[in-house]
């Protein structure tokens, strides 16, 4: 019976590990043609098309040159840099009051905040009351544009509340017979806590942040607010076109390779960032426990 029980462990150990192998092949050759795509000179993209691999002689930099070499890059990247950073804070000192309150059993009308933003969460009011309601406010040419109409998330809001309910109620009732409000059981109790959430939904904000793409379009007209991703995407439209200056008949790059240098431009710092964080999302959330 042991013996059978064993077995049975193994094989689906092995079954598991197929499966989980298959995955990350998945994952793997779709990123690893991006990369080989972006550093592809454009005599063998042009003769052989994007080759699996590449001989570790013949890697080139041009793509990368021509994006990071553009005289608004540095200010593009700044821009979203701000846009992240000042989005991801907004956020988070929005979200973190709203999952505390609704984390309160004995909130008053905590069912009829629920049902309304979970009605917003199902029902969009669309782009155009969207954007009349932003012109209308002024907010056109202003980072606020970009940060303030997603500022919350539902879904983050939601897996907030859910952490902040599984902490011990006896530390909170602790604090408030001690004389501390609720604001001070935040700050004081709740916060120290939650490093583990804050870090995950922080990521969450500043992902959506620094990809966003569409609303800048929208509502920043202004050259020198331009966000990263905007501009690589002009950058590409121009060099589709033949308008880019640094792009002609001599450049030494393809149309494909400044594709995926643009990717991987963007996509770098969110990659250093997640391994520094990653650790925290399945870390304990408690140090310690309640003694009785």
């Amino acid at each position: 019976m042991l013996h059978s029980k064993t077995r049975d462990a193994m094989l689906f150990q092995i079954v598991l590990a197929i499966f989980l192998t298959i995955i990350l092949l998945i994952i793997l050759i779709p990123f690893w043609r991006v990369i080989v795509t972006a550093f592809i000179p454009l005599d063998i993209y042009t003769r052989e098309g994007v080759p699996f691999f590449l001989s570790p002689t013949k890697w080139s930099f041009e793509a990368f040159r021509q994006l990071l070499g553009h005289s608004m890059f540095p200010r593009a990247a700044w821009n979203s840099v701000v846009i992240t950073l000042l989005g991801t804070a907004i956020s988070l000192f929005l979200t973190i009051p709203l999952a505390y309150g609704l984390s309160t059993r004995t909130l008053p009308g905590r069912k009829l905040i629920m049902t309304l933003i979970l009605f917003t969460y199902l029902f969009s009011p669309g782009l155009i009351p969207v954007y009349l309601l932003i012109t209308g406010m002024k907010l056109t040419n202003n980072y606020l544009a970009i940060i303030l109409p997603p500022a919350v998330s539902v879904y983050n809001t939601l897996v907030m509340m859910s952490f902040f309910e599984g902490l011990p109620e006896e530390l909170k009732d602790a604090a408030r017979i001690d004389g501390a409000n609720e604001l001070q059981v935040l700050w004081h109790i709740i916060l120290p806590l939650s490093k583990p959430i804050l870090l995950t939904i922080g990521l969450f904000y500043a992902v959506f942040f620094w990809n966003e793409f569409f609303t800048p379009l929208l509502y920043l007209n202004d050259n020198n607010l331009m966000p990263l991703p905007v501009l690589l995407r002009n950058i590409l439209i121009s060099a589709s076109f033949n308008e880019y200056v640094e792009y002609n008949a001599f450049s030494s790059s393809s149309i494909e390779s400044l594709k995926a240098a643009g990717v991987l431009i963007t996509m770098i710092p969110m990659l250093l960032i997640y391994p520094w964080i990653q650790r925290y999302f399945t870390k304990g959330t408690l140090v310690g426990g309640v003694k009785e």
